[in-house]
């Protein structure tokens, strides 16, 4: 058994020494969803009114996480689970780093497996996803 795990140091072309699951990780993101005030108000007008639509159909992420990735507020990402992918405008949010939250709605329903473990309900928080510049 080596004395290091493999994800510790891996040799860079330029000759540094880099943390390589950093390297691995970097794009990857534990993804929440949940209800917001503005959420339920537009579920209220309906799920087909603009202002649900609006509502649920972008991506908080921490300032940290798009200072790291080059992302701007509105821009747009890619979102990918092992459920789907979904394009969303970014909106900076206070959020520690390596967490991002969707709305619960169409956005995110598309990111969230089938899979219920015996609840009946699938899970909403925790999933692990992919971030994407667009």
């Amino acid at each position: 058994m080596p004395d290091k795990p493999f994800y510790r140091c891996q040799e860079s072309k330029a000759g540094n020494i880099q943390n390589l699951r950093d390297i691995l990780m970097k794009n990857f993101f534990t993804l929440i969803s949940g209800r917001t005030k503005a959420h339920a108000d537009g579920l209220h007008k309906g799920p087909g009114s603009q202002d649900y639509i609006n509502a649920t159909s972008f991506v908080e992420i921490g300032q940290e996480d798009m200072n790291r990735l080059g992302i701007k507020k509105g821009q747009l990402v890619l979102i990918r689970s092992d459920s789907g992918k979904v394009e969303a405008p970014v909106q900076p949010a206070n959020l520690p780093a390596g967490l991002i939250f969707i709305p619960m709605g169409p956005t995110a329903n598309k990111l969230v497996g089938t899979e219920t473990f015996g609840t009946g309900m699938p899970s909403f928080k925790g999933q692990s996803v992919k971030v994407e510049k667009l």
